[in-house]
Order: C-alpha cells, then sequence, then structure tokens
C-alpha cells in the first residue's frame, strides 16, 4: 500500500499530520477547529482511560459528571480564573431558532437566556458551586471526584489532538480540610501522571513546578510534566494544581472543623487530555507511520497467514488458535488478519503504519519447519524463530520492546537538556539544537516575556530535583539561585 507520509525530517509539522490521517486515528470535522476521532484513535484512548481510571480509583477517586454548561455569573466570581480563560469561551445565548417565513433558519430574540451559559472550557465553578451543597462539617473531607469529559476551548489555530476546540480528558477536583493535605493531593495525581507517561506511553517526562506566569488560572502552585517530542519541541503532557482556597472562597465553600470553627475548604485539581494522543505520535513514529508501546496498542500481535490452499489456511488457522488461545490467557490483544481480499504485502504495510509492535508472518512452510516469522515495529526487524514456546517468546518481547521504545525516547531527551550561562548559548542551543535548555532566570515575570518575545521559548518547568546552586539570569545578570528549564513548545 503506498502511504503518502511526508518525510519527518522534511516537514515534521506535515508529517505529524499526515500520519494521523493515514493511520485512521482522527480527522478534521465540518465544524472549524474540531476533530472526529475516528475507531482505531478512540482504541488507543481508551487505553489511556482504561489506565489511567484504574490508577483514580486505586488512589481513592470516584468518578461523576457535572454539567457542560456554566452560568457566566460564575465565571465573575474568582478574578484571574476568568481572566485566563475568558478569549477562549463559547457563549449561549439563545435556545431557540425559528424560520423567518423564506426558508432561513434565524436566532429566536425572544428565545434570549436571562443569563448567558458558557460552554466549559474547565469544570473548577460549577463544581465548586456544587460542593457548597455537599460540604457542611470536616466529616465531609475530603472529596475526591474526577470526571471524564469534552471541554472546549476555542482555539484560532488548531492541529489534530495537540489543539482542538473541543477535546476530551478527565478533571480531577478535591476538597480537602487542610492545605497540607491538599498539597499532598497535588503532588500524588502528578506523579500518577508521571508513572503512565514513562510506564504506559514510554514518554520519559520532567516532573516539575509552573512559574507564576505559567501557572493555571486561579492556582496558587501548578506542576506539570513535560515531555519532549522529536523535533527538539516540549509538550507539557499533565498538570496538578494547588488551588488553596481561591475557589472556596469564591463560592462560600466552608465547613466546621473538628475544633468547631468555620473555614475554607482546600482545593485541587488535576487534567490530561487527548493531547496526549499527540505526544505518543511525536515522541515515537517515524516515516513508515506510528510506533505503539505494547502497553497501550489495542493490537499488540498480528498474525498474517500466507497460503495458496485451503487446506494450507486450514493448518495455520488451527496453529493461530491455539497461539491465540494462550496469549489471550495472558492479556495479549492479537488480531488474526486472514482477510482474502488483500495481499500479505499490503497488510504488512497496513500495520506497520498502524504501529502493532509485533507482527507474527506464518506460511506452509512455516508449518512444516515448526517456525513463525516475527516482524518488530520499534526495530524494524525481523527473525524466524521455532513455534514451540513461541507464546512465552512473544511476552518476552513485547515488555523488550515496551522497554526498548522507552530508552530510545530517554537518550534523545537526555541529549536534548543542554546547560547554558549566557544568552548568546541559549539562542544558539534553541536554534541549532533545540530541546530543553537549563538555565539561570532572575524569576520575573517581565524576563520570561522578554525572552518569549525575541525567541518565541518560554519556561516549560523548575524542575523538582533541581538542587539550588547560585549563578546569574543570563538574560539581566541579576542572581539566581536555581536553574529553569526553557523550550520552544506545542
Amino acid at each position: 500500500m503506498s502511504k503518502g507520509i511526508t518525510s519527518r525530517s522534511e516537514d515534521y509539522s506535515q508529517w505529524y499530520n499526515d500520519l494521523v490521517i493515514k493511520a485512521d486515528l482522527a480527522e478534521n470535522s465540518a465544524v472549524r477547529g474540531c476533530m472526529v476521532i475516528k475507531p482505531y484513535g478512540y482504541a488507543i484512548w481508551e487505553r489511556m482511560q482504561a489506565i489511567l481510571d484504574k490508577r483514580f480509583k486505586e488512589t481513592g477517586h470516584s468518578n461523576a459528571y457535572f454539567p457542560l454548561f456554566i452560568p457566566k455569573s460564575f465565571f465573575s466570581k474568582e478574578a484571574s480564573h476568568v481572566e485566563g480563560f475568558a478569549k477562549e469561551c463559547a457563549v449561549v445565548t439563545h435556545y431557540r431558532l425559528k424560520d423567518d417565513g423564506t426558508g432561513n433558519i434565524i436566532v429566536d430574540e425572544d428565545a434570549k437566556l436571562e443569563e448567558e451559559l458558557i460552554v466549559r472550557p474547565t469544570s473548577e465553578t460549577i463544581i465548586w458551586n456544587t460542593y457548597r451543597g455537599w460540604i457542611e462539617s470536616y466529616r465531609d473531607l475530603p472529596i475526591l471526584v474526577n470526571q471524564w469529559a469534552n471541554v472546549v476551548r476555542w482555539e484560532m489555530r488548531t492541529r489534530l489532538f495537540l489543539r482542538t476546540a473541543e477535546f476530551l480528558w478527565q478533571e480531577g477536583h478535591t476538597a480537602h480540610a487542610t492545605s497540607e493535605e491538599a498539597i499532598a493531593e497535588t503532588e500524588q495525581m502528578i506523579n500518577v501522571y508521571a508513572e503512565f507517561a514513562e510506564n504506559t506511553l514510554a514518554v520519559p517526562v520532567i516532573r516539575g513546578r509552573k512559574t507564576e506566569s505559567e501557572r493555571f488560572a486561579g492556582a496558587l502552585d501548578t506542576y506539570t510534566i513535560e515531555a519532549l517530542m522529536q523535533d527538539g519541541k516540549a509538550l507539557q503532557a499533565g498538570t496538578s494544581h494547588f488551588l488553596g482556597q481561591n475557589f472556596a472562597k469564591a463560592f462560600d465553600v466552608k465547613f466546621t472543623s473538628k475544633e468547631g470553627k468555620q473555614e475554607h475548604v482546600w482545593a485541587t485539581s488535576w487534567g490530561v487530555s487527548t493531547r496526549l494522543m499527540g505526544a505518543l505520535i511525536m515522541a515515537h513514529s517515524d516515516d513508515q507511520g506510528l510506533v505503539l508501546p505494547p502497553k497501550l496498542a489495542p493490537i499488540q500481535v498480528v498474525i498474517v497467514p500466507i497460503f495458496k490452499s485451503e487446506e494450507e489456511k486450514a493448518n495455520i488457522d488451527a496453529f493461530v488458535n491455539s497461539l491465540n488461545a494462550e496469549l489471550k490467557a495472558q492479556d495479549v490483544s492479537i488480531k488474526y488478519d486472514d482477510r482474502d481480499t488483500q495481499r500479505p504485502g499490503f497488510k504488512f504495510a497496513e500495520w506497520e503504519l498502524k504501529g502493532v509492535p509485533l507482527r507474527v508472518a506464518i506460511g506452509a512452510r512455516d508449518m512444516q519447519n515448526g517456525t513463525v516469522e516475527l516482524a518488530r515495529r520499534d526495530t524494524q526487524t525481523k527473525e524466524t524463530v521455532a513455534q514451540e514456546g513461541l507464546g512465552s517468546h512473544i511476552v518476552a518481547l513485547l515488555d523488550e520492546i515496551q522497554d526498548n521504545i522507552f530508552q530510545k525516547a530517554l537518550n534523545f531527551r537526555d541529549s536534548h537538556i543542554t546547560e547554558v550561562n549566557s544568552y548568546e548559548e541559549f539562542k544558539d542551543v534553541l536554534e541549532n539544537k533545540g530541546g530543553f535548555v537549563s538555565c539561570h532566570w532572575d524569576g520575573t515575570p517581565e524576563t520570561e516575556k522578554r525572552v518569549k518575545e525575541e525567541t518565541k521559548a518560554t519556561t516549560r518547568c523548575i524542575p523538582l530535583d533541581f538542587e539550588e546552586e547560585d549563578g546569574v539570569c543570563i538574560f539581566t545578570g541579576k542572581p539566581s539561585k536555581k536553574r529553569v528549564l526553557f523550550a520552544k513548545s506545542y
């Protein structure tokens, strides 16, 4: 099959778009800035959902669902929150259409809403208005709730999965009696995200804190995981926010403490989105198509029979049925592609494009010799192995592929973290090498703004594992105690 994918080295952006479409993950919809997630793409998202949801429940969280529409007045209650989202909000003003008498459908001005509704860009306001009715005493705390939902942020420049007007995500919203509990929750969830990114997506991440100007609107502190894509740009892969008492004060959510005092509740929120699909694609894939880590792939092993007669096919079927049962018992997902409408070469190219980690080819001669051919997607290497013990060999190989994909991404990431001590070095690395640039910064938003205007690089995070060291800001020369990571980003 002709894959029609632009070379990654020739045009990275076009390569990405080609791959999303050709691999049948998603496509642009009739609504500007919105996408249709196709079944294969949604199957990957479902895998992400299932693994994360299990982890959330293991850490004590329960799922709930809150309204898509939020009264506009709710946004005015928390000043920094509305400022952060005002330019991205979609607003519902009327609730009915009508025919103007000539066949044109127009808005019915008699159906104007008394209060306009915001299509949720995030749910802090509607949830904290709800929590006010749930919380009276310390006995009602903590509340550990997550919701899987869609949100709308009216983006002007969109790209499939990375930035769309509507996207899918999960958002956790928790309520606590003390700041210590809320901070511990914030830290716990960024670690859950980091473990998921590294162990499942095979994407190495840097755990850090956002600078004040890069924090979530309405948060006192934002923790982030930052990943590096193969073009040297950073991608924010997940965030966890310590909201302090800002939303509790805005919505007057108080509880009676053990000491009988009325106190405002402490809050967190945290989320990841279908942007992780973009991270997955850009961190691992190549000019042949997707490269999926086995722990995330909807199909981990595809088996392609090669035969000329029905008798040969029947012999292969019997072997595959036995192998299939053995692998399914070990939770390995199998696709037996015995379509008679496509040649084996077409199937090989199709499943390579879709990133299936391991391909098994088996023909009549293999049945005679007691062998099969295994093709790894990550290394694009082939080997002939014995049918005996094949199930165990495949399970071990899938683990090896998972580790190899992660190690390759880790080696790339680590080789693209560069320490610099001057602004000239800083600009040179950004333009000619890319990746994360580690440097001293004076801690002011003014310097961040100037650097962004001049280089298009932003502070990605202050890594949690960076230790204090004496230095001077590369831009202003003012004293600095800690390095920060800058990068160009998505």
